[in-house]
């Protein structure tokens, strides 16, 4: 006898922007998925061949859904994500989990409190690059890890704060809406944050929401880190243009995102080329580096991240990233932001202490 494959998850689309777009995309080409309708107040039926609803509650009160994948402006994700949540549907929620610390302790919250199945949308640790590089440092190929360096720059077009005007506006920015991924990712390789110092700029534009911010860190195993990110400043250099994640970026093959550097060898993301001493050599820096290329099967990242949330959603996997995670990482955006306005370097750990005793003061 042979089991019989199991039902596509039924899912909802909340937001029908660009980045909604691109999910819908991916739920027509999954096999495990099918779009069952779209919330959005502009969303077209005939474009989206689906049902569609100006709110979310009207989908979710006319719809029996599995799955609902949430891509509305930042504001918006804690109430949209709570709202789902207590429909029993499941949920992947774009990032960042919320725009403020307080606000994503909400929500970790409720998921515990619902028993909810939520995955938060920090779509790069899916990448079988990062799974590599993750098990590299954690199996020592590397050595100690003493230093890391991140960049990500880019030139958006004036186009993309116009037409949607909340990219200009407190709970965008930069930081939030690009450098979250790569905080993201450094925690997921390196380990906790203990420090940061930051500097941010507006500069370019002149908006209420900085266009560069540079951050430096210092990783609670000791390693030291800096990453630099900026929407206005031309660059073949992070993660969008070395990886073909996303038609937006075009793809230079030869460029990195992160360089990570140990006491027996150097990794760089997401090309996965290691640089060491041969055996033959003495391991000093007086001798010649041997390179190689950790290999990985290669695949992108969101086919990656909705076959993981298709299991999320059945209940046959935890999320790679929860609630609590990616708030820890939303900490790590404020702690930055607290540093850039004060000047100060911020202890994360007792930033995060005292923003949750705060948030639970304030009920």
């Amino acid at each position: 006898m042979t089991g019989s494959a199991p039902s596509p998850v039924r899912m909802g689309m909340v937001g029908a922007g660009f980045m909604g777009r691109q999910h819908i995309d991916f739920i027509r080409a999954a096999r495990g998925a099918v779009l069952t309708a779209v919330a959005d107040p502009a969303a077209n039926p005939a474009e989206f061949e689906c049902p569609t609803y100006p709110s979310t509650a009207q989908m979710l009160d006319a719809e029996q859904l599995d799955a609902v994948i949430i891509v509305n402006p930042n504001a918006l994700h804690v109430e949209t994500a709570v709202e789902c949540l207590q429909a029993g549907v499941a949920v992947l929620l774009e990032k960042p989990v919320a725009t403020s610390y307080a606000q994503s302790r909400r929500l970790v919250e409720a998921v515990e409190r619902l028993y909810g199945r939520l995955l938060v949308g920090h779509h790069r640790r899916h990448h079988p690059a990062i799974a590599r590089a993750r098990s590299a440092i954690r199996g020592g190929e590397l050595g100690q890890v003493v230093a890391v360096n991140g960049m990500w720059s880019a030139r958006k077009e004036p186009e993309y704060f116009t037409e949607a005007p909340w990219h200009s506006e407190p709970g965008a920015g930069v930081t939030l809406i690009n450098a979250v991924h790569d905080l993201d990712l450094l925690r997921h390789l390196c380990g906790e944050v203990a420090e940061i110092q930051a500097i941010q700029g507006s500069n370019v534009r002149g908006l209420d929401v900085e266009d560069t911010v540079s951050m430096s860190l210092r990783f609670e195993s000791g390693a030291l880190g800096s990453l630099i990110a900026s929407d206005a400043g031309v660059s073949p250099w992070g993660w969008d243009q070395a990886t073909e994640e996303s038609l937006a970026f075009p793809f230079l093959p030869d460029e990195v995102a992160y360089r990570i550097v140990g006491t027996r060898a150097a990794l760089s993301v997401p090309n996965l080329a290691m640089y060491a001493y041969a055996p033959s050599v003495p391991a000093d820096w007086h001798s010649p580096l041997s390179r190689t290329y950790l290999p990985y099967a290669p695949r992108g990242s969101f086919p990656a991240q909705l076959d993981h949330f298709v299991e999320v959603a059945r209940g046959t996997a935890a999320p790679l990233v929860s609630a609590d995670d990616a708030s820890r990482t939303l900490a790590l955006v404020e702690a930055a932001s607290l540093a850039a306005r004060t000047g100060r370097t911020v202890d994360v750990a007792r930033f995060s202490a005292d923003a949750q005793a705060e948030a639970e003061a304030d009920g």
